[in-house]
């Protein structure tokens, strides 16, 4: 059921297209007429200057003056179904598996050790020659604390917890590695509907 889904393009894309829209912080804003601080005096008289007839300093076409349809703060998060959310996730994570990018290791016997993880790493051949790591994700469960600290000082490799997991993560990554653990929480998080 998660590694062996129907992969649909479409609603991956739809995933991750929700998921960059909810990353929007909407805060951008500026100041219309009403807004702009300053006189509301008539900057000159209605007759006889020869020039266009205006009331405050403060209107869009002049300098200092308030910004006609500018951005104000908004709203950019979009919504998915559960359900289409979680077929989603599924379809990436068959897709990585089909391109032979998902790994399953034992962390038991983590330390937290920084050297320790790069090892593993290097083993699994996700260390180039330069010694970099390139868009590595490992995936661990709550209680793997020792694992979470190691892997955050490593640059190129992130961690994510499999409760937490969206498509994006999935599809923004090379390689995805699974602590061994980690497929069971996977499965009672996602498929605890299934076994009600």
């Amino acid at each position: 059921e998660i590694f062996a889904a129907k992969v649909n393009p479409t609603l991956m894309a739809q995933a991750v297209r929700v998921y960059l829209f909810s990353q929007r912080r909407g805060t951008s804003s500026t100041k219309t007429r009403g807004e702009v601080n300053g006189t509301t005096k008539k900057i000159y008289a209605q007759k006889g200057t020869g020039r266009a007839r205006h009331g405050a300093a403060k209107a869009p076409i002049f300098v200092g003056g308030g910004i006609t349809f500018g951005p104000r703060p908004r709203d950019f998060s979009l919504d998915l179904p559960k359900k289409m959310k979680k077929k989603a996730l599924f379809s990436a994570l068959t897709s990585k598996l089909q391109a032979n990018s998902v790994k399953v290791v034992d962390l038991t016997s983590a330390t937290g050790k920084t050297k320790q993880i790069v090892g593993l790493l290097n083993s699994l051949e996700l260390v180039s020659k330069k010694g970099e790591i390139k868009k590595v994700m490992v995936v661990v469960d709550t209680s793997s604390r020792e694992v979470f600290r190691a892997v955050k000082n490593i640059e190129g490799a992130q961690i994510q917890n499999a409760a937490n997991m969206s498509t994006y993560d999935v599809l923004n990554s090379n390689t995805i590695i699974f602590a061994k653990n980690s497929i069971e929480t996977l499965k009672t998080t996602f498929l605890k509907e299934k076994s009600n």
